[in-house]
């Protein structure tokens, strides 16, 4: 009979797929991020924000107060949201599940030349206000593959170097958006003032 003592034991720490999470977001900082020399937060002015007047479900940032001088709406030439004055450089595009789908189908053709003339933008990002786990899963109104939306999103960052976010819930995206904007404009205001593009000193 085998020893007791040599059968394996339970391991004291359990698996992390064991792991009961639960998602509870806080709240939204005062301010995203603070630029700084030598411990001296620098005063850097406030973006104001873009938003395409054809967007149909438009992302709301009036709960940002302080981190944006004032939110307008614009054709854009591409995309759903920028910065004023760094409408060259700078384009995010939403898209909410079933548009990602419809997006990845119908309007296929269309879509990937949107996101090759967004692969020419600097600072460019694709969001998607849906968890990846939504993405991955069976569509209620479509029999497309899952699968095939999963690795057309990995080719897009892949292949055109657009990158893509997805978030859980729509609210979660307007913070992304709106924090990527401010930051955008943030680093940009330091690299054009000369101060580097750093936070602060021996960081990020």
């Amino acid at each position: 009979m085998k020893d007791p003592m040599l059968r394996r034991r339970r391991p004291l720490i359990s698996s992390p797929l064991e792991w009961q999470m639960t998602a509870a977001p806080v709240p939204h900082p005062v301010i995203p991020v603070l630029a700084e020399r030598g411990g001296t937060q620098l005063q850097t002015p406030r973006a104001t924000v873009l938003v395409d007047t054809r967007e149909q479900n438009p992302l709301n940032f009036s709960r940002f107060r302080g981190w944006f001088a004032a939110i307008e709406k614009k054709a854009l030439p591409l995309g759903d949201y920028s910065i004023a004055g760094l409408e060259a450089v700078c384009v995010v595009e939403r898209k909410d599940l079933s548009d990602l789908v419809h997006s990845c189908t119908v309007e296929r053709a269309a879509f990937v030349n949107r996101l090759r003339l967004m692969a020419q933008y600097p600072h460019r990002l694709l969001v998607i206000t849906s968890p990846l786990s939504q993405v991955k899963s069976r569509y209620p109104h479509s029999n497309f593959d899952p699968n095939r939306v999963t690795q057309f999103l990995v080719a897009t960052l892949a292949g055109l170097q657009v990158p893509f976010v997805c978030s859980e819930t729509h609210e979660l995206g307007e913070e992304l958006v709106g924090s990527y904007l401010y930051q955008v404009h943030l680093f940009h205001w330091l690299e054009s003032n000369d101060y580097g593009r750093f936070l602060s000193d021996n960081d990020i």
